[in-house]
């Protein structure tokens, strides 16, 4: 494995699940796999579980880590090309990237959409720069587009707590007092897409996902209607597409309480966190039996460390 940014990148799904649960019952089993390896992590956005988990995954895997914060640890890097750099960015990212990569044998970046341009955002400008020009593999921590070690969390922790074999799983817009990026429901749309499951999205008009992730999955502006037999359901805002960037509403019937978890077939409750309470979700929701939200964030670890011991291997 060079890069991991997609689906198509973990490769068979029911061979990606059987190692991540191999690699959560034995974590330590590979621990001398990344010995005199050392994995760089590249932070252009704020972090907690991504950071903690990735370092955890790497140190298990007997890694030296490094963690950059580029807005605190290094210069401003100007990504832009073609422009004076006469302002306060005094190193270029086409620079910075090789550099990096002269320090590491695999590169993990975390870089969000600008919501400035869209079709630069959706061609991904920061990270496929790392890609060209690191000269080692390179894996997405979250992306403009993507994040898909969330998304391989999540279907893991399905796959652990599911009922039947082919279980409902919606995913819900919920309101919030911020633009978010759509890189998160981009790739859980993604995976369950390829995954053994009834998929439904459900959202308010206005906030459909671009069409390379939406084509082909189940659309239902009703919540309620959506929520109906659900034995999965996974919170989570964003911004509009179609008018990119844009809160187009903050409407609180759109919140996961107890009065629409009762429509589902006693579903799990999902989210990538952080939350907003009584906003995105109901206390009593996140605080209930059936939110499995801190089970799904420890499972960040095992999706980060399948990924890195896959690339370790193909160093050899």
């Amino acid at each position: 494995m060079k890069r991991y940014l997609t689906v198509d990148d973990i490769g068979d799904l029911k061979q990606a699940l059987a190692e991540a649960k191999q690699v959560k019952a034995t974590p330590y089993a590979w621990d001398t796999l990344g010995k005199n390896k050392t994995i760089i992590l590249i932070f252009f956005n704020s972090s907690l579980r991504t950071r903690l988990s990735t370092q955890k995954a790497a140190m298990n895997l007997g890694m030296n880590v490094i963690v950059l914060d580029v807005n605190k640890d290094g210069w401003k890097l100007e990504t832009e090309f073609g422009v004076v750099m006469d302002g306060d960015k005094p190193e270029h990212l086409r620079e910075a990237v090789p550099v990096i990569g002269q320090y590491c044998d695999i590169i993990a970046v975390r870089s969000f959409a600008s919501f400035e341009d869209k079709v630069a955002d959706y061609e991904e400008q920061i990270l496929t720069q790392f890609i060209e020009h690191a000269g080692v593999p390179v894996i997405s921590m979250e992306s403009a587009t993507r994040h898909p070690l969330q998304a391989f969390a999540d279907l893991f922790t399905i796959e652990e707590y599911k009922k039947k074999d082919r279980p409902k799983v919606v995913l819900t817009w919920a309101p919030h007092p911020r633009a978010l990026p759509q890189a998160v429901p981009n790739s859980f749309v993604e995976w369950m897409k390829e995954a053994d499951v009834e998929f439904v999205v459900t959202h308010p008009k206005g906030y459909e996902l671009a069409p390379e992730f939406s084509d082909g999955v189940k659309v239902e502006y009703d919540q309620c209607k959506a929520f109906e037999g659900a034995d999965f359901i996974y919170a989570k805002n964003w911004a509009s597409y179609s008018s990119y960037g844009e809160i187009l509403s903050k409407d609180r019937a759109w919140t996961v309480d107890e009065e629409k978890m009762a429509l589902t077939n006693e579903a799990k409750f999902m989210h990538c966190l952080p939350v907003r309470r009584n906003m995105v979700v109901s206390d009593a929701v996140i605080d209930s039996e059936n939110s499995i939200v801190v089970q799904e964030a420890a499972n960040r670890v095992v999706s980060a460390q399948v990924v890195i011991k896959r690339m370790l291997e193909s160093l050899k």
